[in-house]
């Protein structure tokens, strides 16, 4: 099965394309596709990479979604509050976001011996490792459906649409292109009539894949909620999700249980250079049937330091290509259009609007779920933690099993060796030093059963001879 991601960066909305071999693409809410042709694979969303922005003068959010199969064309609908303003965005911010906020388990120190004080190399060693426009007219078939405003952002139609009418939403939709499944109109109805309004984006006619960028949805005011009934449409048993809020403090989710792995619970295996990390949280997400949350980081960080590393990374070349800020175009009447810089500009813009006014700084918090399908019957509402506290992420192990290889050396200070660090502690408390001969430094290493190093220290003893 060929897997397929390109990139869109959305809030909640929907879909994308599938091109070349690794792509990530973004967009959240419900992800809709006409029917795969035979012969072909069945697409299926596997993972959300989200970023919601939250102050008290708006809220924006982006979303970066991977899936299997091989699609032709995707359609975004989201369910949104009021009327949204639309940009593009990049996913070097997915990227930056990703870097400085990651679990990093470090391995405990490896406390081996310190060489011979005659020696002229360092002490102990530590181990570390690390796992606008007017509305359209409209026509008898649009009846019921108010289309808001409509305009075309780089290579996307976006049109915002408001309805009481849950029939008639699912029929504008229908009618206009998009392919609503029968298990997703029902969501689409519930969202009318709790007074959602909608925005659906689709790619401008003649526009081919290649053409698709992140794209971000800001709407007015603090509303911290994730339309995971929507981001059910296209996903399977089960869907990962990775979010990062960015606002001023720490947030949790309101109405899904929620952890974090104990650091006091992890333990370095010195064998294979790992952590129980991973096995942890796989226990603690089947504890919670699918609808747990790992807080997996939450860190303060300053706004102005961000914005040079996106700036820095967009600057570096990518394999795939196409990852940074890309232009956008006037309009065919001359009208718009924006330098990179500038797209980049109002994207991050975007990003800390109404955060950190009198500190400059910006708190980010991670979270991640593999939620089970089921799960996705309701939206995800988030609120602020009790608990303002940092939380690293930064892991640092202070349990073990096994212990390390520790280094050995010969009589002239030389690492010729490793051995575990019991039995390289137990012959330093013997008379081996700098000093010891070359025959007792034999002696030693033979001890510690490694015969290969006095055959290469008797080799050493007989050139000196020579």
């Amino acid at each position: 099965m060929r897997k397929t991601t390109t990139v869109l960066g959305l809030v909640a909305a929907v879909a994308t394309l599938g091109i070349a071999a690794e792509r990530d693409a973004s967009a959240c809410g419900g992800c809709f596709h006409p029917p795969t042709p035979p012969g072909e694979v069945e697409s299926v969303i596997t993972d959300h990479r989200m970023i919601l922005s939250v102050s008290p003068v708006q809220t924006t959010l982006y979303d970066q979604i991977r899936y299997k199969g091989s699609p032709s064309t995707f359609a975004w609908v989201l369910p949104i509050n009021g009327e949204a303003k639309i940009g593009l965005s990049s996913d070097t911010l997915f990227s930056t976001l990703d870097q400085i906020s990651g679990t990093i388990v470090q391995a405990p120190p490896m406390n081996c011996p310190a060489p011979p004080s005659s020696c002229r190399f360092g002490g102990a060693t530590s181990g570390g490792a690390s796992d606008g426009t007017t509305p359209a007219p409209q026509n008898a078939a649009d009846a019921g459906v108010v289309v808001t405003h409509q305009e075309t952002v780089g290579p996307y139609e976006t049109v915002q649409l408001h309805s009481t009418d849950p029939n008639a939403l699912n029929d504008w939709l229908t009618s206009h292109g998009y392919v609503i499944p029968d298990d997703v109109k029902p969501i689409v109805s519930a969202y009318v009539t709790e007074h959602y309004d909608f925005l659906a984006l689709k790619l401008v006619p003649g526009a081919g894949v290649q053409a698709m960028r992140p794209v971000r949805v800001t709407t007015a005011g603090a509303s911290p909620i994730l339309p995971l009934r929507m981001v059910a449409a296209g996903t399977g048993a089960t869907v990962g999700i990775t979010l990062w809020v960015v606002s001023d403090g720490r947030y949790e989710p309101q109405n899904f249980p929620s952890y974090r792995v104990k650091d006091d619970e992890l333990v370095w295996d010195w064998a294979t250079s790992s952590s129980n990390y991973r096995e942890l949280r796989a226990k603690d997400e089947a504890g919670l049937a699918g609808r747990g949350w790992e807080i997996e980081s939450s860190t303060s960080q300053s706004q102005s330091s961000l914005r040079q590393y996106v700036i820095s990374q967009g600057r570096i070349p990518t394999p795939s290509g196409g990852s940074d800020y890309l232009p956008i175009p006037p309009s065919d009447a001359g009208v718009g259009g924006e330098t990179t810089d500038q797209v980049r500009q109002d994207d991050l813009d975007a990003l800390f609007q109404g955060i950190g006014l009198t500190d400059g700084q910006a708190r980010i918090t991670r979270m991640r779920s593999d939620l089970a399908h089921a799960s996705l019957a309701t939206d995800l509402v988030l609120t602020a933690s009790a608990d303002q506290s940092v939380a690293s992420n930064v892991r640092q192990v202070t349990h073990e099993a096994g212990e390390p290889q520790c280094p050995i050396y010969d009589g002239q200070c030389r690492q010729v060796g490793t051995a575990p660090r019991s039995e390289v502690l137990n012959a330093s408390k013997s008379s081996f030093n700098c000093a010891t001969s070359p025959e007792r430094a034999s002696n030693v290493f033979t001890a510690l059963g490694l015969a290969a190093f006095a055959g290469a220290i008797a080799f050493g003893s007989r050139r000196r001879r020579r």
